[in-house]
């Protein structure tokens, strides 16, 4: 049966895999199992063995880390620590957000740089005009 944690390492596996852009099939046959078992992690019917969350850590190139990121100590989702920094789990899902990202990521490492800079000093005008 799943749990709370299963559950929400699978999304955040199925969140980094579309963000790179990797279907099921690119990231099953990257770590060696049909893709089938990879939507079985995604959904939590499965739970994913710290030597297989190892491998899927190396082909979507995180640290282990990564698939607790945001979970308290007792299994549920951490409240965040600053609300204006907050994302709802909605647009990290939406193609155009997915789209965006992914050629951010395309760029090397300056024009990324150019780009969140240019990014920040829009939001910045945007707060000086008043519109949030």
């Amino acid at each position: 049966m799943a749990t709370d944690v299963d559950i929400y390492v699978g999304k955040r596996l199925r969140r980094r895999r579309r963000l790179l852009g990797m279907t099921q099939q690119d990231l099953a046959s990257e770590i060696g199992v049909r893709f089938q078992q990879i939507q079985k992690y995604e959904c939590g019917a499965n739970r994913i063995t710290a030597s297989r969350l190892f491998d899927l850590a190396n082909a979507l190139t995180v640290n282990v880390s990564y698939f607790f990121d945001g979970l308290a100590p007792d299994g549920q989702q951490a409240p965040a620590n600053d609300g204006n920094d907050t994302l709802s789990g909605d647009i990290l899902s939406q193609k155009e957000t997915l789209e965006l990202v992914r050629a951010y990521y395309r760029l090397s490492e300056r024009p990324r740089r150019r780009l969140l800079d240019l990014a920040k000093a829009l939001e910045e005008d945007n707060k000086g005009q008043g519109v949030a």
